[in-house]
């Protein structure tokens, strides 16, 4: 499905429109210029009738959408994820599929042979590997402008804890959160992880570890070009959504630092102000929704690589199992 067969707009329809559907819905209907939105989806008619209403295209089930359209966005709760793939790559449409694609190595696998025997286009949703200033570190890293690749810092932390109820159905902090980290750290080194060691703790809220899982994190990761990433990670950061990337190589160094609210500075005899970080993810990753995008309009309309494979999206899940043993057993993990 290239642009021998199809033409702009192209016609997507998103399957779930919680929060990250809805927001995509928006980005589709409003800031994607060589798409449309097409129809929606989801198992709340409720919420499904608001965006109908909101953006003017019918509410229809999964099965319609994916008639409807030339391309799905499926945004749906995680364990159903493989399952809208398969339907959709059946149906030959091209597909953006939120992450993880799964918590399941082997319903991965089971997508992946559905998608290699239909040859239709397939992005993951790792909208990170699109902010601007997180791919200005990857281009320093693959144009050798820093040299060779040393060392790489990641720090990821949430302005608050999420629900409890998503706690106890996530999968876990290593997979829920650190997952993005994963991706990223493959992402700006260029060169896949071999080994893992991780270590989590339970210092924010005691419901989380009564649920299992752990609130702050570390983990190290070994490159097989031998770089060391390290990962910070923590549920809560009362100043806001910090985010920062960092690698060091041989001529110098690459960061991608906090976007702030706005660019103002205010500089007095005895202190500078800088304005405060932005407090949720949507608008912290604003560009990068927007950008994937329209990286994935031109990928089906036009050809090429995907943005984001189906094993950019395995290669996280993979770490993240790594991680969760290690963090289980103080040893690291071989990935």
């Amino acid at each position: 499905m290239t642009g021998t067969t199809l033409g702009a707009p192209l016609r997507i329809g998103v399957i779930g429109t919680g929060r990250i559907g809805r927001m995509h819905a928006g980005i589709i209907a409003r800031q994607t210029p060589r798409a449309m939105l097409s129809a929606v989806s989801d198992v709340s008619s409720e919420s499904a009738a608001e965006v109908s209403s909101l953006y003017g295209v019918p509410a229809l089930s999964p099965d319609e959408v994916i008639a409807a359209s030339d391309a799905v966005a499926i945004c749906t709760s995680t364990d159903t994820h493989v399952d809208y793939i398969i339907a959709a790559a059946e149906a030959g449409r091209a597909i953006f599929c939120e992450k993880p694609v799964s918590l399941d190595l082997a319903e991965v696998d089971r997508a992946a042979d559905v998608l290699g025997r239909t040859g239709v286009p397939f992005m993951v949703g790792f909208n990170r590997r699109f902010d601007p200033g997180h791919r200005a570190v990857r281009d320093a890293v693959v144009t050798g402008r820093i040299g060779a690749v040393r060392m790489a810092r990641v720090t990821s932390r949430d302005p608050s804890p999420p629900p409890i109820d998503y706690v106890k159905v996530s999968g876990g902090i290593w997979v829920d959160m650190m997952i993005h980290d994963f991706d990223m750290a493959a992402f700006v080194i260029g060169s896949p992880v071999v080994q893992v060691w991780a270590q989590g703790a339970n210092l924010i809220d005691p419901a989380i570890g009564a649920a299992g899982d752990v609130d702050v994190a570390v983990a190290v990761l070994t490159h097989a070009n031998g770089a060391i990433t390290t990962i910070d990670i923590s549920r809560e950061a009362p100043y806001g959504y910090d985010q920062r990337v960092e690698v060091l190589g041989s001529l110098g160094m690459a960061v991608s630092d906090n976007e702030r609210l706005n660019r103002c500075e205010i500089y007095l005899a005895d202190e500078t102000r800088s304005p405060v970080l932005p407090n949720f993810f949507i608008e912290r990753y604003e560009i990068a929704y927007r950008d994937q995008w329209r990286f994935f309009t031109d990928y089906v309309l036009d050809g090429g690589p995907s943005p984001v494979s189906l094993a950019d999206g395995r290669a996280p899940v993979v770490i993240a199992a790594a991680a969760a043993e290690s963090a289980r057993t103080g040893s690291p993990v071989s990935v």
